[in-house]
Order: structure tokens, then sequence, then C-alpha cells
């Protein structure tokens, strides 16, 4: 059945670069794309099925006449598929003449695909993300959609189309070429140059380049490069390990074409988030503005050898999706075409690729090679060198980001290093920002997902790298959700001015072990506190996600073998925001063996969700430079770094502190032996001991905002 929406053309916008016009006809979807290098309208074909984008054009068409029938009044709409909306902002403007105003509907439960009406009739999509913006509007709407952002006077505009001069093999110090894509803006003046935004990827060039660039658009040289051993670069992937070096050389040869101005920037995420902070670290003057997203830290930070365990499958699944070929099987990645368990439970650990996927992994063996933190570790350990940082820094991170770590590691090494013009965001986002107001059973306002995410990105460009005077660096070092209070936040520092980093101490009558022993968390050391045991068994580890997931632990919490502190039923809201840590004294019957220590909110009934943790190896207590082996029976102290956090405990909720020894899907469990743990095979059971007492106060430290444990 025909509708409206079948008769209305939509104006197409990425980004708030316009990319043509759509039509919903009845029985397939037109495009009448634009002409990337000169900007001019072609004619109208059928919607490819395989175009690039982030707005799901398919959904939106099997569901039409679900769109076009509703009824969008009151503050919740439901769709006849179920689909849920509600009412949002609203938007003045002009349109025909007419001074009107739309009104914005929020899509919950789901990535986020939003609708605007006017009058009770849709005339725009919108599908905020993280790569840019995208849109499609009633023809003349415009002003009446979030496409408004973009019109910030000293923005760059999307005013040049894109010449794509193809790819250059660039020759690195060593002589391994890297394919390098360059993208300029097309209608240049002759001999002006530009500045450029450089990004260096592992998951090759060509994945994701419509949305990169279109920086070309506004102004700026795009340079796209596949690191060394990946796609069409020569060399061989050795993560981490040349990519300062290599971002240096880049770089270089950057600054000098006749097209560059000299300033370079660089963005990237996740793995190509840690290759610009690397790069970062080189020093390299012309390096005048980096974007951070949610970038994995140094390998014994996070991803390798976290806390110095052995990470599983986390590393697994990137790992063994890079080694069947240069170009990243993403089925692997993504544990479908691989059973995780398997791999997780194959030993001898340095044999796992041979036995998943039929071959040797060349990382995986490089890395069994190096058991401890030497001069290899030491050169992908990005820290190590941050007194060399001097660019603009602008981080972005998630709540639920399983890299969080990196991000820490980040941020506390700029901080260290009084870095200037580093700044902060940090959403209730996972890996991928920006992508839903709902996740895993936990909701937030419906202003969580930002319309501005790219502008934000493109100011800090505009700013540092054209010298636009538009204040970005004036405001707020840190940006913040506050999950709970579910409200956006700022301060001036990370950890926030306004929090008051304090000791919650563990107690006990020397049973606190599961849930239901007798652990409390408490605001102030006890004079006699007897100290919990354990038996852990490395055969019968934790098997919970072990990722940053807002995952109900309570059933895990039943075991034994965890040892668990909660505090008195909360009587007024509690909040904390801000870097995190723990101190506890410990002991073991083996010679070496991991510490799991997890912060959770325990509601009403019982249900304690997961809001930070992290994983400790014993044997770097005294650093990861300086590997010793355990005393039987000694106790230890340790200091243990816990994920940032924001969140607000309501009242009635308790604050729980919890302490085992194994997450099976984050690290291979410890064998207590002190051996190999690429060659072991055999593990030794041990008993655990945590010690609170006067002479041993084994404590969390959290930074608080308001509220009070009592």
């Amino acid at each position: 059945m025909s509708t409206y929406l079948n008769q209305t053309i939509f104006h197409y916008y990425c980004a708030g670069v316009y990319e043509g016009k759509i039509q919903f006809k009845e029985k397939q979807i037109m495009h009448s794309k634009v002409d990337r290098r000169q900007r001019t309208q072609m004619q109208e074909n059928i919607l490819s099925a395989d175009i690039n984008t982030n707005l799901p054009f398919q959904k939106i068409f099997a569901n039409l006449s679900g769109y076009a029938n509703a009824e969008w009044t009151g503050e919740e709409v439901r769709l006849s598929n179920g689909y849920c909306y509600q009412r949002y902002v609203t938007y003045n403007g002009v349109a025909n003449g007419q001074r009107i105003h739309s009104q914005v509907w929020a899509y919950r439960n789901d990535t986020a695909l939003d609708v605007v009406t006017l009058d009770g009739e849709i005339i725009a999509f919108v599908c905020p993300n993280r790569n840019g913006m995208e849109v499609i509007v009633k023809s003349g709407y415009e002003k009446l959609t979030p496409l408004v952002v973009y019109d910030d006077p000293l923005l760059s505009t999307p005013d040049y189309g894109i010449n794509d001069l193809g790819t250059f093999l660039v020759p690195m110090r060593d002589g391994v070429k890297l394919a390098t894509d360059v993208y300029l803006p097309e209608g240049l003046e002759k001999g002006k140059r530009v500045p450029t935004i450089l990004i260096r990827t592992c998951y090759d060039r060509n994945r994701k380049k419509e949305s990169l660039m279109r920086w070309a658009n506004k102004g700026y040289a795009v340079v796209s490069q596949d690191v060394r051993g990946r796609a069409d670069s020569e060399g061989e992937l050795v993560p981490f390990y040349y990519e300062r070096e290599d971002g240096h050389d880049t770089i270089d040869w950057i600054i000098s074409q006749e097209w560059s101005d000299g300033n370079v920037g660089m963005w990237g995420a996740s793995y190509l988030g840690y290759v610009v902070v690397a790069a970062a670290t080189s020093g390299h003057p012309n390096l005048k503005a980096v974007v951070d997203e949610v970038n994995v830290g140094s390998p014994f930070v996070d991803t390798v050898r976290r806390g110095g365990t052995v990470c599983s499958w986390p590393l697994l699944s990137w790992t063994l999706a890079q080694s069947v070929g240069t170009r990243t099987d993403f089925d692997i990645f993504a544990g479908l075409t691989v059973s995780v368990e398997e791999a997780v439970n194959a030993r001898p650990i340095k044999d796992i690729p041979q036995q998943i996927i039929g071959k040797p992994s060349e990382p995986w063996t490089l890395w069994s090679e190096h058991p401890e933190y030497d001069e290899f570790w030491r050169n992908c350990t990005f820290s190590e060198r941050g007194d060399q940082v001097k660019v603009p820094m602008f981080v972005i991170s998630g709540w639920y980001d399983g890299d969080s770590p990196g991000v820490s590691e980040t941020w506390r090494m700029l901080t260290h290093h009084d870095v200037p013009n580093r700044k902060l965001w940090i959403g209730p986002w996972e890996h991928n920002p920006n992508r839903a107001r709902d996740y895993q059973g936990v909701s937030f306002s419906n202003d969580a997902v930002v319309y501005d995410y790219d502008v934000k990105i493109l100011k800090w460009f505009d700013r540092f790298l054209k010298e636009i005077p538009n204040g970005i660096e004036k405001e707020p070092r840190a940006t913040y959700y506050l999950v709970g209070e579910n409200e956006w936040k700022t301060s001036d520092d990370w950890t926030p001015e306004e929090a008051t980093v304090m000791n919650f101490y563990l107690a006990s009558a020397g049973g606190a072990n599961s849930s239901n022993g007798d652990g409390v968390l408490l605001p102030s050391l006890l004079e006699v506190s007897p100290h919990d045991t354990f038996i852990y068994h490395p055969n019968e580890p934790f098997d919970y996600s072990g990722e940053r997931d807002p995952e109900n632990l309570r059933k895990y919490e039943l075991r034994n073998d965890i040892l668990v502190f909660t505090s008195e039923e909360l009587q007024e809201d509690f909040a904390i925001a801000g870097e995190l840590s723990a101190e506890i004294y410990a002991a073991t019957t083996g010679f070496d063996t991991d510490w799991v220590v997890t912060l959770s909110d325990v509601d009403e009934v019982g249900n304690s969700i997961l809001l930070s943790n992290y994983i400790v190896r014993a044997k770097y207590r005294k650093g990861y430079d300086a590997p010793e082996l355990l005393t039987p029976g000694k106790i230890e102290p340790y200091s243990i770094f816990m994920q940032n956090i924001a969140h607000r405990f309501s009242k009635g909720h308790r604050v729980r502190f919890s302490i085992t020894s194994s997450s099976k899907y984050i690290a291979f469990p410890n064998t207590n032996t002190g051996g190999n743990p690429y060659d072991e095979m055999e593990p030794m059971v041990v008993t655990q001991s945590i010690y609170h007492d006067q002479k041993h106060p084994s404590h969390v430290k959290l930074p608080v905002l308001y509220g009070k444990l009592s």
C-alpha cells in the first residue's frame, strides 16, 4: 500500500555532506547519487545493496507502512512492529516561508534511528553514530532537523569535492613500503596547501573510506594507510611494535608533499587509537592534533598481557582474525566460525592458533617467545615515552568499552606529563560509541546519544590544524555521563575536581566467601577483622564474560571461591566518578597467582551489576620489569588499577567489592606454579588468603561526588 512516505523525496546527508536523493518507492529504494569529485547530481538508480552506510535504508523500507501509519502524539509511540519511540527535542525553523517547529522522536532499545515529524508526518530519519550523523530529510526541511549542528559559522563547511590521488607505496625507515591513499579537496586554488588528517589502520584502508574521506569535503587532505603487514602494505604484522616509528615516518612523507601545509592531525579508534597515541609519543613536531577514540592500551595494560596475565578470548579473537591472511576475517573476530569455548580451553597456550585455525599465528608465536616484560614489550608501551607527547589530544571512550584500561593509561600519561590542551569525553557507550540509549538492560536518557559527536571532532581539528578560534580548548577538560543520575556532567579535570577520593575497607568475621558470607565494606577500618580464605582451582575458573558489560554477577557470587564485601543498604544516593583503584594484602600457597577485583551495584532484590574490574598477576607486584615469584604463605601488598567510572548508586542499593582469582574469558587461568604460561599444562590448586586488619588495611579507593556509606 502506498503512503505519503512513498511520495516523499528525501535529501541524504552524511556528516553534513549532501550525498544525493533517496525515494522509497513501493517496490524498491531509488538513489540519485552525487558525483564524489565534482559534486554534481547523477541520475536515479536502484540503491546499491552493498552501499556502505550506517543509516539502515532496508530496515526503514521494510517498516515504511508502520512509520507512515503511526500516530505521532503523546510522550511515547509504539509502531505496529514494536519499535518504541519517545518524544525528545523540538526544532524551530523556516520552511516554505513559514516559521514552524518540528518534533524529534528518540528510538529506544536498539541502535538509534530517530525520526522527525511535522504535523504528525515524518519529514526525516536520523542515524547518529561515531563516523558522522546520517540524515535523510524531506527537501527544504533541513533546518527542522539535527542537521542544524553543522550550521556553526566557525565550523569547516563541505565546500569541496574529493580528488582521489590514488595509492602510494610510502617507504618507512627500514625500506618497508606501506599502501597509502590520498584524498584532496577538489576545487582548491592552484598552489593552495592544506592540513592533513591521517588514519592508519589494520582493517584495510578501503573498509571505511567513505566516512573518512568526508574530511576532504571540508578542506582537509585525508591520508589513509594500511599498517605494515595488513591489506596492501608490505612487511609483517608485529602488533604495536612499529606503530610509533611508522607513524613518524608517514608524517615525514606527508609534510614533504606539495599539497601539505605542514600541519598533520591523526584520528583513530580501538587498535587505530593505539596507533595514534603511539605516534604522539614519537614527538613529531608536525603532529598538531589527535583524536583518540576507545583506544587499545599498551600490551601489559590492556590487550596481550593485561595486568601481566595472558589474555584469552578478546586477544585470541583479534589475533586469529589477523592471522588467516593479510585482511581481517571478521567472522573469526566475532566468534562465528570458531568455537570460543574450544579456543580458550585449548592447551598449551602457544599452540592454540594451530589447533583452532590450522596454522600458526606469527604474532602469537612472537609473543610466546617473550614471556616476560623485556625490551620488546617496552618498545610497545606508549606510556614509557609520555614525556615526548606535546600534541593536543581529544580522548573519547565509554563506560562499557572493553578497552577502557587503555583509555585510562592514556589519560594518566597525559595528566602525569601535564600535556596542554588534553580533553576527555566519556559517555554511556560501548566500544562502538554513540550507538544506543539502552544497553544490556541499562537505560539512559535520550541525550545519551548525541547529534554533535562528529562535530566536536571536526572542531578539534579545525582549532589545532586550521587555527579557527572556535574556543573548544576553553571548554571544561572533562565531559562525562553520570550513569544512574543519567545526566551529562563537566569538570575541569579527570578525576573530577569535585570528587573526593576515599578509602572503603574490607572486613569480615573470616567468612566472606560468596554473597551469603559475612564480608562487609566499611568507611573505616575495624580494629579486629580475621582474614578470609578460598580455594582456587585453575580448572574451575569463573566463566562470566569478563568484559566491561553491565553483567549480572549474582549467580557467580554464590560460589565459595569468591570473597564478597558488601556495604550496608544506602540511606541516600551515592555517586562516584573518576579513576579508582584497590589495595589488598594477600597470600597464596602457590608460587604465583592472579587476583581479580570487581566493583558492582547491588539492587534491592540482590542483582549485582558489574561496574569496574581488573586482573593482575602476582609475580609483577613490584613492576612488570621486576618479576618475582611468591613465597608460599607470605603476605604481600598489591596496588591494583581499576577501570574508570561515573555511577550513581541509588538509595536502597548496596556497594559491593569482590576478589577472586580467575576470569576465563579475559585471561587464561594462572596455574599457580610460576612456570612459563605459554608452555604449562598441569595446574596447582592453591589456598588464597585476603587480610584486612590494622596491619593489613585492604581497601578500595573510590572518587566520591556525593553521598556516604554507613
